[in-house]
């Protein structure tokens, strides 16, 4: 009975580290497999495209021309492969403050010019 909280203290702290130890080499895997073109989220949150791999670091491009290196332990995930689904959303009668939804993905409209005059002279 005496060692009944010194083993269980034990394998819950064993059951922590092996934990730890997972998500560690998950992270090193993802890590180790990032290829150009791949598009990633950093842990910092700045989403881009990888465009140059070394050995430590990771060039990124995070707007048309403009590339950032980070660090490979930077890269907090891959991002998953979108689907442009926005072409096949109805968007007749939106204004600039509504959004349409499709399924999981939401969309918000832009009004044309013709809209933005008329709902400026309705008063």
């Amino acid at each position: 009975m005496e060692l009944l909280f010194p083993l269980l203290l034990l394998g819950m702290l064993a059951f922590l580290f092996l934990g730890n130890r997972r998500q560690r080499k998950a992270a090193a895997d993802m890590q180790a497999s990032l290829k150009v073109g791949t598009s990633v989220v950093t842990t910092s949150g700045l989403y881009g495209t990888i465009v140059d791999v070394d050995e430590d670091t990771v060039d990124l491009e995070i707007a048309e021309d403009v590339v950032t290196t980070w660090s490979r332990a930077a890269i907090g995930r891959i991002r998953p492969e979108e689907t442009d689904t926005a072409d096949e959303i109805d968007t007749v009668g939106a204004t600039d403050t509504e959004t349409v939804t499709a399924d999981t993905e939401t969309v918000v409209v832009e009004e044309s010019p013709a809209q933005t005059e008329t709902r400026l002279t309705k008063d």
